[in-house]
């Protein structure tokens, strides 16, 4: 579907670094790309409250992080494509941000609760079924390493707010 130029290949990945953020972009089929577009749409309409700019942010720095994760301590890992793991990342630093606002705190907790539900299924159990109607392997490692990505992200925020707010 989409040009091998652009995924995460482990090989070529130091020489050509845009693969550090254009692999989370590229899709192994249409049903992978609509199902992380679907995902990636409803982030707004769940928190509304949610600034561009700071969903932007987390769209520049949460790809490479995940990428260099992969390159670095996972070396197995020799090719990905796919959202997935940038999408556990938005969902978790949104949610953490979220946790400051009062009327929004419940639900914040509540959808960081349901991401670590996920993480821990797929890491117990496996892969949820989302393999067989991608048609590929997911690779769980990104949800987690996206997630942890978010929490750091959405972690360092909260706190520059927090310490803001002191002065």
């Amino acid at each position: 579907m989409f040009p091998d130029t652009f995924i995460y290949w482990r090989e070529s990945l130091l020489g050509e670094f845009w693969r550090l953020w254009t692999a989370h972009w590229v899709h192994v089929g249409w049903v992978h790309f609509l199902l992380n577009m679907m995902a990636f749409a409803c982030l707004p309409f769940i928190f509304p409250h949610t600034k561009a700019w700071h969903l932007l942010s987390l769209l520049l720095l949460l790809p490479p992080f995940i990428s260099l994760v992969f390159y670095f301590y996972l070396p197995y890992i020799e090719a990905y494509a796919g959202l997935s793991g940038v999408l556990h990342g938005l969902y978790t630093a949104v949610a953490l941000v979220y946790l400051q606002y009062r009327k929004e705190r419940n639900f914040a907790l509540l959808v960081l609760g349901l991401i670590i539900a996920k993480l821990i299924w797929e890491n117990t159990f496996g892969q949820t079924g989302t393999a067989q109607l991608i048609g590929s392997p997911v690779l769980t490692e990104a949800h987690l390493y996206g997630a942890i990505g978010g929490a750091i992200f959405g972690g360092c925020y909260w706190l520059f707010q927090r310490l803001k707010k002191k002065h």
